[in-house]
């Protein structure tokens, strides 16, 4: 308290809080495992596998004929790095650290820092496990060929920002009924493993089956991704538009709602009765 604060200008706040979120960002990539290389072997492993589940049910089926033409993998790859990508942004965001979480009790924190620092995190942990996956098959299996990589990658980033805004909005109403965000964020993980669309392609779907899909804005990434990767895919019944558009409307009223029960949050809230 005998510390004189000095006024800092508008860009050294910027820069001030850009290393605060630096710093908040380390911290959540070492908080999941206390060997950050064996981490991120572990985040590696999980998406192999999921590659690998997906390659038999694909092969057992015979729905190998409903891929694009090109690399059957790559095709798996660019519905599964998508989806969980997106899905770990979600629940980063979702977990990040409340408005009465002890972390708050330290002067520079804010709950701002604790969303950036937990969205960053979850990028930085999807986008270096993808990279070393698609390397390892490139080198030892199969050359990969991208039609279009920075497509392809912009996608990757809206799937993880739509991921960042659905997140918002649970985390903005988890102080009020925590039991039911954590059912409701469970509820559209699961839903997702068939809603997002990452098991076919839309420009193959009846006519009357795309409402139950085009609400998601992870399907319509996915199916933009895959026009982006495959050069003998244009992709006619998804936009770019709409999960942009979807993903900004959500994080404002995600940032309404945080900033509401923030206002308003207790820890006696989570105190047994």
């Amino acid at each position: 308290m005998f510390d004189k604060k000095t006024p800092r200008t508008p860009y050294g706040s910027a820069l001030a809080m850009v290393e605060l979120i630096y710093h908040a960002t380390v911290r959540e990539v070492r908080k999941s495992h206390g060997n950050a290389v064996w981490g991120l072997v572990m985040n590696m492993v999980q998406t192999i596998m999921l590659v690998g589940i997906f390659y038999m049910m694909f092969t057992i089926l015979g729905m190998k004929r409903n891929a694009v033409r090109g690399d059957f993998v790559l095709y798996l790859m660019s519905g599964i790095f998508l989806f969980i990508t997106h899905i770990k942004a979600m629940g980063a965001v979702v977990g990040s650290e409340g408005p009465a979480s002890a972390m708050m009790k330290h002067a520079p924190m804010n709950t701002v820092v604790a969303i950036c620092s937990a969205a960053l995190a979850s990028l930085y942990t999807q986008v270096l496990s993808m990279a070393v996956v698609l390397f390892i098959y490139h080198v030892a299996v199969n050359p990969i060929e991208i039609y279009d990589p920075v497509g392809t990658l912009a996608m990757l980033l809206l799937a993880w920002f739509s991921g960042v805004a659905v997140g918002m909005v649970f985390l903005s109403a988890k102080p009020w009924a925590p039991d039911a965000i954590s059912i409701l964020s469970q509820v559209y993980s699961r839903a997702n493993m068939i809603a997002s669309g990452k098991m076919f392609l839309a420009n193959n779907l009846p006519a009357y089956m795309l409402p139950f899909f085009s609400w998601n804005p992870l399907f319509h990434t996915i199916d933009q991704a895959r026009g982006f990767a495959f050069i003998n895919y244009n992709p006619h019944f998804s936009s770019i538009a709409y999960p942009v558009l979807l993903s900004l409307t959500l994080i404002m009223l995600g940032l309404l709602g945080e900033f509401f029960t923030r206002k308003r949050v207790s820890m006696s809230w989570g105190a047994k009765r």
